[in-house]
């Protein structure tokens, strides 16, 4: 999920002044990554790189194509094969459910482009003509042609219900509290900073912090994962994730986890946590687009369910996830036109474990 990364990366924010100290203290060969100016992918996020230098990336093959059985049209898809809740090569992710959904629509198969979510991976991919959608970038997303819309996802805060802790807001006591550990992603060897970071580092509690690196082992499954089985291990107190992530992996730990929207949506004076994400296609694909758009409005019952299947938190529905689109929010959207991009970075020299 391309959306993810760029999540996870923010919107507007770069490189940070952050030294990082592996757990291991063994420098780990990353991706170099240039922060894009729109939200996700990460998650957070949410939550998978859009630009980046030639620095090489370790732990994945090249793009491997996988077709599935029936004739007639195919629905190209790019994708990446270990990164789930969002896709995986065996199909079991909520994007790769919503690719079989816009398939049937279209009376079509899916056929995989597999390309991990790092450098290069619109330009290698859609860009390049070896696949025609990305299921899931920020609805603002320059690299292609974002549709309209399908969910809208926020931060949450993740703590252990056993530990009796509530965090709702960065501004809490809570996490003050000396020797508490927070956990937050952050993004390869040139240090760009997540949300949480720069929200956690204008309040002066960059010591607190623990981090844990988007990409992981990629040797492993679902390499996301890490910052929130910290939690369940208590490795860390509390963590800060992009939303489709903690709803995902936080039920399928061996303790009860608790999740709370972060507050407020955005942060002063423009950090914001939460995205819109959306589907793509290369600009100018204003056939296919329109297909998709309609698609996602007649099956918008069918998407919501899906997304609600794997616990997708979202502040676009309220108590029914079959809810119209709502209107939009004049703050909010202003805010994300005219703000200027946020600046809060960890003072040189903070010392920041850096987890796998």
């Amino acid at each position: 999920m391309l959306a993810g990364l760029v999540v996870v990366m923010a919107a507007g924010v770069g490189g940070v002044a952050l030294r990082q100290r592996l757990a291991t203290g063994t420098p780990r060969q990353q991706p170099r990554l240039t922060a894009a100016a729109t939200p996700h992918l990460a998650a957070g996020s949410a939550t998978t790189v859009l630009a980046a230098d030639s620095a090489p990336v370790v732990g994945y093959a090249p793009p491997t194509r996988l077709e599935r059985p029936g004739g007639g049209r195919e629905l190209r898809v790019c994708a990446d094969p270990n990164n789930l809740p969002f896709s995986n090569a065996r199909g079991e992710g909520f994007e790769n459910r919503l690719a079989e959904l816009v398939a049937r629509e279209l009376g079509a198969t899916v056929r995989y482009t597999w390309w991990a979510q790092r450098r290069g991976f619109a330009r290698n991919t859609l860009n390049a003509r070896v696949c025609d959608l990305v299921m899931g970038v920020p609805s603002s997303y320059e690299l292609a042609w974002p549709t309209r819309p399908y969910y809208r996802s926020t931060y949450v805060f993740v703590v252990r219900k056993d530990r009796g802790l509530r965090v709702r807001s960065f501004d809490d006591a809570v996490l003050r509290r000396p020797g508490l550990r927070i956990g937050v992603q952050v993004i390869g060897d040139d240090y760009a900073n997540t949300p949480p970071a720069h929200a956690l580092a204008r309040r002066g509690l960059g010591d607190h912090v623990v981090g844990y690196t988007v990409y992981g082992d990629y040797a492993q499954p679902n390499p996301p994962a890490r910052v929130v089985e910290a939690v369940a291990r208590g490795e860390v107190d509390v963590a800060v994730v992009w939303g489709p992530l903690a709803g995902y992996f936080a039920p399928r730990q061996p303790v009860s986890l608790e999740l709370t929207p972060v507050a407020p949506q955005i942060d002063p004076p423009f950090l914001p946590f939460v995205f819109d994400i959306a589907m793509a296609t290369r600009r100018g694909d204003s056939t296919f687009r329109g297909q998709l758009e309609r698609i996602l409005v007649a099956r918008r019952p069918a998407i919501d369910s899906i997304l609600a299947e794997y616990g997708v938190p979202r502040v676009d529905v309220g108590a029914h996830a079959t809810a119209p689109d709502p209107a939009p929010d004049p703050a909010f959207e202003s805010a994300l036109d005219t703000a200027p991009a946020p600046t809060h970075d960890l003072p040189p020299g903070t010392a920041v474990s850096l987890r796998p």
